[in-house]
């Protein structure tokens, strides 16, 4: 069986499950805010289907759902939050506004979020820095879950990264992929299902290719995207979210996948430009230029064009869910689910 929820009662569902687990509503409802997005451009592994992964980590302390952020101005064109280990994207609206108003000054600001939690889709972030009119950059480091290329134990998250460019009446450029061969969500729902993994996306212990996503996950390693070209990513990453913030490494962080070992303390970091303090007046007219030129080959389509696709009919139509997700949401919200 299964449900269909308009975007707005997924956001409602989305708050009300959070709060019910103990967190702040204004934090709440940022958090909704994200999971709404994931939803309705069709990233539903990290939507209302992930919701109950920050329901059981608000409970048990993985994540501080009372959490107050703290921002502070560091330089001339540099922002601090201390998320205080809740949610990362309540300490990013807190000093969203400031950020923008520093790259806008200085042309370029970067804004580190530290003691912070899982970051969902980052790509929500760059829209959002993108819609400021600003291009963007978001990293963020997670649980190790990938080797170093050429190795076989986990030290890396699946530490993606995240880019936005504005563009004139139409929505934002934005690029967002791990550095992993896919998201962690995709082995875990595999393995729930019983089922093997493509080959590529996982190495077991010994840093051979395995399909077993239970091996992969619990002795093995995921697999770096593009080989060592991924390996390489995912350092980059490691040292922009964990090392300009003062946190974790991802293989000091609490495994983000089950409810022990507290916060993971891990850590996110975003650069935003002023396209007009280096590109001036013509750089939004020639981007275009750029992107009619790729889309005037067959087959080829802009990054983010089929989220948006996405977005348009979840505003029509809604979302539908397994009415088994619903019933546990609906008891998070209720206080009722341990």
């Amino acid at each position: 069986m299964s449900r269909t929820l308009m975007l707005d009662q997924v956001h409602a569902l989305s708050k009300a499950a959070l709060i019910g687990a103990g967190t702040l509503e204004e934090s709440a409802s940022i958090v909704a805010d994200s999971i709404v997005d994931a939803e309705a451009e069709g990233i539903r592994a990290v939507g209302l289907a992930y919701l109950p992964y920050y329901c059981r980590h608000v409970q048990v302390g993985k994540v501080a759902g009372e959490a107050v952020p703290k921002v502070k101005q560091t330089g001339k064109a540099a922002l601090m939050a201390d998320a205080r280990n809740g949610f990362c994207h309540p300490a990013y609206v807190e000093g969203e506004k400031k950020f923008y108003t520093l790259a806008r000054n200085c042309g370029v600001a970067g804004f580190g979020i530290q003691h912070s939690y899982a970051a969902g889709v980052i790509g929500w972030f760059v829209d959002r820095i993108a819609k400021a009119g600003l291009i963007g950059f978001c990293f963020t480091n997670a649980s190790a879950s990938m080797a170093p290329y050429g190795g076989s134990k986990a030290l890396f998250g699946t530490n993606p990264i995240a880019f936005g460019v504005p563009r004139v009446g139409k929505p934002p450029l934005v690029i967002d992929q791990s550095s992993t061969a896919t998201a962690r969500v995709y082995l875990v729902k595999k393995m729930d299902a019983g089922e093997p993994i493509p080959e590529g996306w996982g190495l077991d212990a010994q840093g051979k290719p395995c399909t077993d996503p239970k091996t992969v996950l619990e002795e093995g390693s995921m697999a770096p995207s593009g080989g060592y070209k991924g390996g390489a990513m995912a350092l980059l990453v490691e040292i922009m979210a964990a090392g300009l913030t003062g946190s974790n490494w991802s293989f000091e962080a609490s495994d983000l996948g089950n409810d022990v070992g507290g916060p993971p303390d891990i850590g996110q970091f975003f650069m935003a430009i002023d396209p007009a303090a280096f590109g001036g007046e013509h750089f939004s007219s020639r981007v275009e230029i750029l992107f009619d030129a790729m889309l005037d080959q067959d087959g080829v389509r802009l990054p983010g064009d089929r989220r948006h696709a996405h977005r348009e009919k979840a505003a029509r139509e809604g979302v539908s869910i397994p009415e088994s997700l619903f019933q546990t949401l609906r008891d998070y919200a209720r206080g009722e689910a341990a």
